[in-house]
């Protein structure tokens, strides 16, 4: 199993570079061909939904779309995946960013009451407390 960093996922989906998309592209399919497992933690993805939302500028149906895909690959492991999924179904739903969702659901996982915010975009959320 190898990790991958956001860069490299990037580069793979947008294939916006054309000296590291290639080299994307071969590391991941060249291993995926061969059965290899990819491993993509929690910030990889809050990394790659901001990249895409700022410097791609993908809509927040486009980011849901890619996380979806992304989470059903049979290929790739997930540090959180339960709290990542619960994490989507908020995005979808909810006006705050994937980020905030999943602090939210690893702070239910972690036993945690409430988490307490300043961003008003989670007043409506049950795992948030707004200050």
């Amino acid at each position: 199993m190898r990790g991958l960093d956001t860069n490299v996922l990037v580069r793979y989906l947008t294939q916006d570079d054309p000296v590291q998309a290639p080299k994307a592209t071969q590391v991941i399919e060249e291993g995926v061909a061969q059965g290899e497992i990819f491993y993509l933690t929690s910030v990889v993805l809050c990394e790659l939904v901001w990249v895409l939302e700022d410097a791609y500028d993908y809509g927040r149906h486009d980011i849901e779309m890619v996380l979806d895909h992304i989470l059903r690959t049979a290929q790739f492991r997930f540090d959180h995946k339960d709290q990542l999924w619960l994490a989507l179904q908020d995005y979808r739903t909810g006006p705050a960013d994937f980020s905030d969702y999943l602090i939210g659901r690893l702070g239910v996982q972690a036993g945690c009451t409430e988490t307490v915010t300043f961003d008003t975009s989670l007043q409506n959320s049950s795992y948030f407390r707004l200050l």
